[in-house]
């Protein structure tokens, strides 16, 4: 059974040090497949923990030319 992302908002993004890819894509309304492709060829900001993907949200904020969230 899939699991469901909720939405999220950028003020969500406050009290998180990183997202999953799925939740990136939720975010700027990508599917899953794309995101993670996007995240593999270097478009979105990405580290690798063992076979896990996951975004710092300061570097994504910054890739999304975002300076602060106030």
């Amino acid at each position: 059974m899939a699991q469901t992302i909720a939405p999220l908002r950028l003020e969500d993004l406050e009290d998180r040090i990183t997202l999953s890819v799925e939740e990136v894509a939720v975010l700027l309304g990508l599917g899953r497949t794309a995101a993670y492709e996007a995240a593999r060829r270097g478009e979105i900001p990405n580290r690798r923990l063992g076979r896990r993907v996951i975004v710092p949200v300061p570097a994504l904020l910054e890739w999304l030319g975002f300076t602060t969230l106030a």
